[in-house]
Formats: C-alpha cells, structure tokens, sequence
C-alpha cells in the first residue's frame, strides 16, 4: 500500500469543549495552543496564510462559539481564508455542498468535544471517504484537536474514568474515523493522568502504539509514519509490541490489570518518532534523522 500524501496533526487540546465545563472554556477564549505555534504550523504546513481552512465543529455542543473562536483564533495569526461547517447529524454529513467545500480546502480541522459525535456522524459516508481520498492522495492536512484528535486512528478510546482506568473494562473503545491503523490517540493526558488509560487499551491491543498528547502539545504525522511533536508539553509514546506477561485476557472484569515490559517514551518539542521501526528521533524536521533505536529483546 502506498504512503500516505498527506498530513495528520493531532493536538491534545488546551480547554474542555465537549464537558460540562464547554461553556465557560469557551467564553474564556483562553486557545493557548493558538498563541504558542501549533496553528500556525498547521497554517504553515497547509500551504500558508492564503491556504482553505474548514473548521469541522461535529463534536461540540457548542459548535458556534467554538466556531467563531477558530475564525478568531486564525485570523490572530494572518490565515482568513476559513471556514466553519456546523455538520450536526449524518444528513447534514450527506451534503453536498459540504462535500464540495471539503474538496476544494487545503486542511480540515475537528474541534473538540465527544469523539463518539465524529465516528457516530462521519463513519461510511462519502464525506469520510472523500477525506481519505484526499489524506492518501494529496498534500492535505486533517488536524483535530482533543477529541478531534482522539477521532483520527482506527480504534478509539470514547469513554474511561481516569482513576478507575487500572481495572479491566473501565476503557471503552470503538472504530474512529481510521486515517491511521496503528495508533491509538489520547488527548489531555498529563493534566487529567490518563496514562493507565492508554497503558490498558494498548494491553488489548499491542499491535498499536499508545499516543499520549499533553494540553498544549501536539503531533505532526507525515507519510503515515515518522511523527514530530509540536508545541510546548509532551508527547508520550506507549509501545506494548514486546510485553511479555499480561493477565487482561484471563481476568473478571473490575479486576487489576498486570503488564510487565511495557516501553515509554518522552517526545519533547522537536523530537520524533518513526511509528514503523519503532525509533526514536532526536530531531524530526527539516529532513534531520538522528536515530536512537529501540533494542529488541
């Protein structure tokens, strides 16, 4: 299978859209991801301040508020070429004047909000489709943030108490939106200590890299496999490819989960990661490939 043209940017979020606290997140306008490069890259790798830029605001329940801070939030930085699709429902995803504008952008970017909204709107539609058409094909740029980002790979988390999240069953996964098969994404990881979240649902399913993005931090996935991290927090990389001994499949649910050789890895500003080889990258832009490879036991 060919490598993927275009480019994935998955960013942690820095505010609630998709809680209880989505009111009054928004009305602080407080995007500091906006203020501190992340969309600016986006801007950057989607062509420039002149690129098409469709905010997609399906997650939210509050989808013009977050809406108009995107405008706001873009404008802040030069980029007025935008646009915000309030798609609510899968007849509004049928669209086709929507599917027209997805085709004629450069990048879309999903809001945040509940993830579940995204798969539930967009899965087996021709908006979808299209989207992967356009990913695999050209230079096109899906960003998302929180649960926009959680969203992108083939399986996602939708739902898991953080304290609860050592017990086996405490971690709801399904099908997200599959623009990557080998990772699973969380979102808001350090502030709300979601590590024993992805550490289980990367225990069912090792084949897949845990992607951990702290508020503030994101990352930038080109041709489908070499990962750069962005912004000013941590990227956490969970591998469970070489566990040797996990009880999860042998267990009541309820009961504590055991793993034991489960690797991680801290990705600061500038490093990287190469998904496949299951290297790490000192610096992954600019073409850079210093390599820190992983030893296989």
């Amino acid at each position: 299978m060919s490598l993927p043209v275009g480019k994935l940017i998955a960013i942690g979020g820095a505010e609630d859209k998709g809680s209880g606290s989505e009111q009054g997140d928004a009305n602080r306008n407080n995007l500091n991801f906006f203020e501190l490069g992340i969309l600016r890259r986006i801007m950057e790798e989607a062509g420039g301040p002149a690129a098409r830029i469709e905010a997609i605001t399906t997650a939210s329940t509050i989808p013009y508020e977050v809406g108009n801070n995107y405008l706001d939030a873009f404008g802040k930085i030069g980029c007025t070429n935008i646009g915000v699709m309030h798609i609510r429902n899968r007849e509004d995803a049928m669209r086709e004047d929507y599917l027209d504008r997805i085709r004629q952008s450069d990048c879309v970017m999903f809001s945040g909000g509940n993830q579940l909204r995204l798969s539930a709107t967009f899965g087996g539609t021709d908006f979808l489709k299209t989207l992967h058409q356009r990913y695999q094909q050209e230079p096109f740029v899906i960003a998302g943030t929180s649960a926009g980002a959680m969203a992108m790979s083939a399986t996602m988390i939708y739902e898991g108490n953080a304290t609860r999240a050592h017990l086996k069953g405490e971690v709801k996964m399904t099908s997200g939106l599959g623009f990557i098969d080998t990772v699973i994404i969380d979102s808001h990881f350090e502030k709300r200590g979601r590590f024993n979240r992805l550490a289980q649902a990367v225990a069912t399913n090792p084949a897949c890299l845990g992607i951990g993005l702290g508020e503030d931090t994101g990352m930038l996935l080109t041709e489908g496999n070499k990962l750069e991290a962005i912004g000013s927090g941590l990227v956490i990389i969970i591998d469970g490819h070489n566990i040797r001994h996990s009880n999860i499949a042998d267990i009541p649910e309820g009961n504590p989960i055991s793993i034991e050789n489960l690797r991680v890895h801290f990705c600061e500003k500038g490093n990287g990661y190469l998904l496949k080889e299951r290297k790490f990258l000192m610096e992954a832009r600019s073409g850079s490939l210093i390599e820190k490879k992983v030893d296989v036991e």
